[in-house]
């Protein structure tokens, strides 16, 4: 049962209770109940010289004894009271002895306290059985409205425009948009020199690298309206309604042309089709088949442009990226150091910055960040800012918001026993003083033993810029880095935690790919050793499919473990060999918990003599 339906049932029952409480004010009490005698018996009583009052009341007088007793007599309608008294043969001394009051009929609160309790609950009952008459209609007017597409339309109006120079970190990306621009707003000019404007736009990149913020930039650049649904808007549980959907919101884009249609996440139901488990009668693939037909009937005077969103290209059908669908694919990477720094002037313009922070300093602290996480962090800041009662945003705050978006929230309330904190300090020490001395190891920016998210205590390690590229000698180095912290514990403790679980799992991950994907052994021949194999239904990978037989698994599995056994061995010689630093670094982080850059590698510097 649903919440309406409850609702307007509890609504009939308080109806129904306010009923009886009116109803209730039309009767008298119990004790005011009063007895009805005859004519006769009021004659006699009034020569007995027993009655006090009588009111006459229409064709009803109520009559109060001397004793207080109250009672009622009914006479003929249309006869006077002095005219009964008078065929009755009393006296008229006697019609002295009492008082008598006339009062108007009261026959409208008769007719009211008749009626009504009688009235209302039909009413009632009436326009119950109204609404729920409304609510089936209103049910059969949406299961009608099932085929008709809902997209959000944005009217660009000046509150809510996105332009161009809203978006930073995506030069090139932005340049290839700017054409779409031309082609909304001065159509003309392609189509006189037969040019034809491009049917489709797909946006392919990493999450929060800014594809509909781009999208929104360009119908904001154009002027046009802008048409936003997401891919899993078209899927239903009923066979036929995606289909439905799309042909309504391709009608309604060619009405409002020119405008921008966006389709975010497009992955949900542009796969690759043969691959589901429904057949090839499943509401996904028609629902992706009508897309394909639409984006075919465009004609080029259609003024109407599809843009696309999607992190996972590899996914996608393949007609849908061919010439004719979607034209252009502009692919948008992660945002460099110059990207990131003009990330984070947008976003802290709308923040009251302390004169101390250095965006630059921010900006080659995060290395790896999106447009989103950019943002998220200057956020987090203003927020640890405006919990510690100070009214402008510090570089302190912005480089811890770093930390918490990277690892999470300290957590101060965790508080570990001095063993645990020493076995903690020398994990951390280990990794750090191995990627200080390996040469193709990121530098250390932090260590630290608080505990922030699931970690007892971390390390971060930043490369000093970015990287497109990695080779072979700096993951070899990456793979002693993760290991260092546990041999660090089996040197000086003679065992071993579990607080080395996460550093195994990345280390057994990376020896893999260095094997299988990289051809970064020399054992093997340079090639890929088994290819991703997903269930396109379910969205996720599934299990890998098998290319080699199970005499090259074994060889890998061999290689794997010959490459981890290598590292442990490195690690462990670099530990004997800086032990009495090893020693230091724990100690010092027992005692103040964190060590920045500049403190971690003062540790290094020769003693001044």
């Amino acid at each position: 049962m649903n919440s309406p339906l409850l609702k307007n049932i509890a609504l009939f029952f308080l109806a129904m209770v306010v009923i009886a409480a009116i109803t209730s004010l039309f009767r008298l009490p119990a004790a005011q109940q009063v007895e009805t005698i005859g004519i006769q018996q009021l004659v006699t009583e009034i020569d007995a010289g027993v009655v006090k009052y009588i009111t006459v009341r229409g064709d009803t007088l109520e009559i109060t004894r001397t004793d207080d007793v109250i009672q009622k007599v009914m006479k003929e309608p249309g006869e006077s009271f002095s005219t009964l008294m008078r065929n009755y043969g009393v006296p008229p001394d006697k019609l002295q002895t009492f008082q008598l009051d006339v009062k108007e009929d009261a026959s409208s609160s008769f007719w009211l306290g008749t009626l009504l309790p009688i009235v209302l609950p039909v009413l009632l009952i009436v326009g119950f059985f109204w609404l729920m008459m409304r609510k089936v209609q209103g049910a059969n007017s949406q299961a009608m409205s099932f085929g008709q597409s809902k997209p959000r339309e944005s009217a660009n109006d000046r509150r809510d425009k996105v332009t161009f120079a809203q978006v930073a970190g995506a030069q090139e990306a932005k340049e290839e948009l700017e054409e779409v621009v031309d082609f909304l707003t001065h159509p003309k000019k392609f189509l006189a020199l037969g040019a034809k404007i491009p049917k489709g736009v797909l946006l392919m990149g990493a999450p929060g690298t800014g594809k509909t913020l781009l999208a929104k930039a360009v119908a904001g650049e154009a002027g046009v309206p802008f048409f936003s649904i997401s891919g899993s808007e078209f899927v239903e549980m009923f066979v036929g309604v995606g289909a439905s959907r799309v042909r309504d919101l391709f009608r309604r884009a060619k009405k409002a042309a020119p405008c921008i249609v966006f389709i975010d996440e497009i992955d949900a139901v542009g796969r690759q089709r043969g691959a589901g488990l429904g057949g090839s009668h499943d509401e996904r693939e028609q629902t992706l088949n009508q897309i394909l037909v639409e984006m075919d009937g465009f004609d080029s005077s259609t003024n109407v442009i599809v843009m696309a969103a999607t992190n996972r290209p590899d996914v996608l059908d393949p007609a849908l990226r061919r010439p004719g669908r979607f034209d252009r694919q502009v692919v948008i990477d992660l945002p460099d150091i110059k990207g990131r720094q003009a990330i984070l002037d947008i976003h802290a313009k709308n923040k009251v910055l302390d004169k101390d922070v250095d965006l630059l300093v921010v900006a080659k602290r995060t290395p790896g960040f999106s447009g989103a996480d950019l943002a998220n962090v200057l956020n987090e800041a203003a927020i640890l800012t405006a919990r510690s009662n100070k009214r402008k945003v510090g570089q302190a705050e912005i480089l811890s918001s770093i930390e918490k978006v990277l690892l999470g929230p300290e957590r101060k309330s965790h508080l570990m026993s001095p063993k645990e904190k020493e076995i903690t300090a020398y994990h951390e020490a280990g990794h750090a003083l191995v990627s200080h001395r390996l040469p193709h190891a990121d530098p250390v920016h932090k260590v630290s033993i608080i505990s922030r998210g699931r970690a007892a205590g971390y390390t971060l390690k930043l490369p000093d810029e970015d990287k497109k590229m990695q080779s072979k000698a700096e993951f070899l180095d990456e793979l002693v880095v993760l290991v260092a912290g546990r041999q660090a514990e089996q040197d000086i403790f003679n065992d071993i935690t579990t607080g080395a679980s996460n550093d195994l799992e990345r280390a057994t991950d990376l020896a893999r790919r260095m094997v299988t994907r990289w051809g970064m052994t020399d054992k093997l021949p340079p090639r890929t050793y088994g290819k991703a194999d997903e269930l396109v239904f379910l969205g996720r990978e599934i299990h890998e499919q098998r290319d080699y037989s199970e005499k090259v698994a074994e060889q890998i599995d061999a290689e794997v473990a010959e490459i981890i056994t290598t590292a442990v061995n490195r690690a462990k010689q670099l530990l004997q060999d800086e032990l009495p630093q090893l020693q230091r670094i724990a100690k010092i982080l027992i005692e103040k918990e964190t060590l920045e850059r500049e403190e971690f590698a003062a540790l290094f510097q020769p003693a001044a003599k």
